[in-house]
């Protein structure tokens, strides 16, 4: 435990780094200790350098920062959700998206921009604010279903009826792509994932989800811990494992829900932080969870700062980059576990 706790401390400063390196490093490169000094200045008023120039203040807190934080933000977002998720249903391989949400998510979204829907009050959020209830719907669709054919919930019933909803839905956007050619590549993009253009609008918008969400999830990790031990056990000492399921599923849909509405669809994120971290910290998810936001965001600023660098001033797509890294990881999960056995 101690172990943990010094690890936990050690990752403090090394996120700021990661942070002031995203932060740091682009089109026009800033020195490091400047982008740190403003950073502090800013958020703990501490007296800036001398020979910093005033642009690079607007470039960082304007441009920047908030690319940087809302890519922190949707990684542990999605991490946490992947945590979640595979503790509930017992499987390192299962994600958030097991449960539809991105097909719902890209169906909400395909039908915005095929339709050209604006709802005036929310304006240039009503892409977000749509595909994120349509993720909702989906995961709670998926949640009913379940109920209905195996009052028990058990995993097996989950995944399957996810994977159905997921083709179904899946099966409409195709169709409504080709229906309407002409906006293949709007969907296409907003699919593949992206932080460009996105200020402090986007990071306002995502707080409340993430509170929601992270405040729920936490409130259960002692029932995840039990969770982990069986079912049949975890009903032995009172846990009602039904309600718990139902319960995790909504606040780890309303942190991928909202996480993918504000940047499209970023996979495999939310496979690999949280199996890193159960191998750093061990399975207690009052390590688990704050462990893998941390490394989930961490994670995503890189791929994110990979993705606009490697061919600058064009980008990548942040889930091409994502995919790259996590194809050949999700291999080695899965035919390691599969040795194991």
């Amino acid at each position: 435990m101690n172990k943990n706790k010094n690890l936990i401390i050690l990752c403090i400063p090394i996120v700021f780094l990661i942070i002031c390196m995203g932060i740091s490093i682009g089109s026009s490169s800033i020195n490091i200790l400047d982008t740190a000094n403003i950073l502090l200045n800013k958020m703990l008023n501490i007296p800036l350098r001398d020979n910093i120039n005033p642009k690079d203040i607007s470039i960082i807190w304007t441009i920047r920062f908030p690319r940087v934080l809302l890519a922190f933000m949707v990684g542990g977002c999605l991490s946490v959700s992947g945590a979640v998720v595979q503790s509930i249903l017992k499987n390192e391989l299962a994600s958030p998206y097991t449960l539809g949400v991105s097909s719902g998510a890209s169906l909400g979204a395909g039908l915005v921009i095929v339709l050209g829907i604006s709802i005036p009050f929310l304006g240039g959020f009503t892409l977000p604010i749509v595909g994120f209830l349509f993720g909702l719907l989906t995961v709670y669709l998926v949640v009913v279903f379940s109920a209905k054919i195996d009052k028990n919930m058990s995993n097996n019933t989950i995944i399957l009826a996810g994977m159905v909803f997921s083709l179904f839905l899946h099966a409409l956007l195709t169709t409504m792509t080709a229906l309407f050619s002409e906006d293949i590549k709007s969907i296409t993009l907003w699919q593949m994932g992206s932080f460009s253009m996105k200020g402090w609008s986007y990071v306002k918008a995502l707080i409340p989800f993430l509170t929601i969400g992270m405040i729920g999830v936490l409130k259960y990790n002692r029932e995840m811990d039990i969770l982990t031990f069986g079912e049949e056990q975890a009903k032995a000492v009172g846990v009602d494992t039904t309600k718990i399921k139902k319960r995790l599923f909504i606040f780890s849909t309303t942190l991928t829900g909202a996480a993918v509405s504000l940047s499209g669809i970023i996979g495999f994120v939310d496979l690999i932080a949280p199996h890193i971290v159960r191998r750093i910290f061990g399975s207690k998810h009052s390590y688990v969870i704050p462990m893998s936001f941390i490394f989930g965001g961490c994670l995503m600023v890189i791929t994110d700062l990979i993705s606009r660098t490697i061919i600058s001033p064009a980008e990548l797509p942040v889930g091409a980059i994502t995919a790259l890294i996590g194809a050949p990881f999700f291999a080695y999960v899965y035919f390691n576990s599969k040795k194991g056995r």
